[in-house]
């Protein structure tokens, strides 16, 4: 997924006044918040409100298509077009998201992207120039009941494996269309979105242990995580 996130360097003659960043995932629902920014180009405008959820999965149309964001938080705090951009404050002042995107079809609910997600990706970009996303190079799908049964799993879960792109770790690994991923590094994989996230929160040059299902078999292959 995209964060639509970039690093500015200013050339000043004197220091310039900053804003400490805060910590989301100390953030509790219910806890008062404070947007900063430019609605409607009304600049210096500042809204106050509640954290109303945190970990929401939001689909947010562009002009390139549907943008997924996995991970933001809800806020009752007035964010409307224009705001993009601008920090979420808590009360001690502190930036602990960035005002990203306004749900058109309702009224009262915005969304926030947590400085936990911010925080690694502005490392990556100082230190390298760049974000390095972690590959693993398979397509996958959601394990239902029928395809439970017709794959001989006593459960309903893991990834199940529909293409594998050539040259990739995946490949380089022996990973196969219909292979089943059921664990990684002994953490079990619930669904698809479970296995890109736990992918996500690798880094290139991780050597991972993947558990697979295949031909009703369970076996251990071992694939190291390349960039994207």
């Amino acid at each position: 997924f995209d964060l639509d996130l970039a690093v500015i360097k200013i050339k000043a003659p004197k220091p310039l006044p900053t804003l400490k960043m805060g910590d989301s995932d100390q953030v509790k629902v219910g806890e008062w918040v404070i947007a900063i920014g430019n609605p409607y180009g009304l600049d210096h405008t500042v809204t106050v409100g509640v954290v109303s959820a945190k970990g929401r999965p939001v689909n947010i149309p562009t002009d390139q298509g549907m943008r997924r964001y996995k991970n933001l938080m809800q806020t009752d705090t007035a964010i409307n077009p224009g705001n993009s951009g601008g920090p979420l404050l808590n009360l001690k002042g502190e930036v602990i998201g960035i005002n990203t995107a306004i749900n058109a079809n309702a009224q009262g609910i915005g969304f926030v992207i947590p400085t936990t997600t911010i925080q690694p990706v502005l490392d990556e970009l100082i230190e390298k120039g760049k974000v390095v996303r972690p590959f693993l190079g398979v397509s996958v799908q959601d394990v239902t009941q029928e395809l439970a049964e017709y794959f001989g799993l006593k459960e309903v879960a893991g990834a199940i494996v529909t293409d594998v792109v050539q040259g990739s770790p995946a490949e380089k690994a022996g990973l196969k269309r219909g292979d089943v991923i059921l664990s990684i590094d002994d953490q079990p994989v619930k669904d698809a979105e479970d296995l890109v996230n736990q992918i996500q929160s690798k880094k290139a040059g991780d050597k991972l242990v993947l558990l697979l299902s295949r031909d009703g078999q369970t076996q251990y292959v071992q694939v190291t995580i390349s960039e994207r």
